[in-house]
C-alpha cells in the first residue's frame, strides 16, 4: 500500500510543532497547510510574501490576489501579514524559519538535497528560493514520491542531479516511509501499512536501517 498525496501531507502536518514558523515549498508541501491539527497553531510562510498562510480556499471562494509560491490560491489566517518579496527572503536568510518543507527530486544517504533541474523534459522551475531555504531554515524535511514514474529510486547513496544544498535534510517523508537522516545513516521510523522492510529496501537506492521501535504510518486523510 502507498499513501496518497493527501495522506502524506496529513502525516507530515501531524509532526509540525505547535507555534512553528514553517515554509512550504512548491508542489507537494503546499498540501500540508490543509491538514493543521485543530489544537495547533502553525504559522506558514510563503516566499512570495505571506506570513500566516491558511489552507486552500473552498471552490468558488478563491481570491485571485492571494496565491502562494506555486501560484495556487490560498487563504489567510487571523493576524496574517502580507510583506514584500525581499522581506520574505530576509526571514529565510535571517534564520527565522523553524522548518522548511521542501519537495525533492533526490535525497542522498547523507542528506544532500536535489530539487531542481534544467532538463527540458521536466516541468520543473529553476532553483528559485530552494538554496536559501535549505541552508536558512533550522530544519529541513523532504517530501516526495519514493520512486520515479518508471520505478527508479529517488533516495540514493549519492545524488546524480545538481545539488540544491549538501547535508541539509533531517527527515524524509515519502508515500512509503518516514526516514530520519542520521550520522549513522538512514533510519526507517515508519512504513506504509502492509509494506515490509525488504520491499522498501528494494525500492531504495541507499542502505536503510529499520528502527527497533518502527511502526506503520497512521492514516488520517
Amino acid at each position: 500500500m502507498t499513501l496518497t498525496r493527501e495522506q502524506l501531507a496529513a502525516r507530515v502536518a501531524a509532526d509540525v510543532p505547535d507555534g512553528a514558523f514553517v515554509n512550504l515549498g512548491i508542489g507537494l508541501p503546499t498540501l500540508v497547510a490543509n491538514f493543521v491539527p485543530a489544537d495547533r497553531e502553525v504559522i506558514y510562510h510563503s516566499e512570495n510574501g505571506i506570513l500566516g498562510m491558511g489552507p486552500a480556499p473552498k471552490k468558488g471562494e478563491e481570491n485571485p490576489d492571494l496565491i502562494n509560491a506555486s501560484k495556487q490560491y490560498v487563504t489567510l489566517m487571523p493576524g496574517a501579514a502580507i510583506v514584500h518579496h525581499t522581506d520574505a527572503f530576509a526571514m529565510i536568510r535571517g534564520g527565522h524559519i523553524d522548518l522548511a518543507l521542501l519537495g525533492a527530486l533526490q535525497v542522498s544517504a547523507t542528506g544532500d538535497l536535489a530539487n531542481w533541474t534544467t532538463s527540458p523534459n521536466l516541468l520543473m522551475p529553476g532553483v528559485g528560493g530552494g538554496m536559501d531555504l535549505a541552508v536558512g531554515a533550522a530544519r529541513v524535511w523532504a517530501l516526495m514520491e519514493h520512486n520515479t514514474r518508471d520505478g527508479q529510486p529517488k533516495i540514493l547513496e549519492c545524488c546524480t542531479l545538481p545539488l540544491t544544498a549538501a547535508r541539509v535534510v533531517d527527515r524524509i517523508y515519502t508515500n512509503l516511509a518516514v526516514i530520519d537522516v542520521t550520522e549513522d545513516g538512514l533510519v526507517v521510523r515508519e512504513m506504509a501499512p502492509g509494506l515490509d522492510f525488504a520491499e522498501l529496501q528494494r525500492r531504495t537506492g541507499a542502505t536503510l536501517t529499520l528502527a527497533n521501535d518502527w511502526r506503520a504510518i497512521g492514516l488520517s486523510a
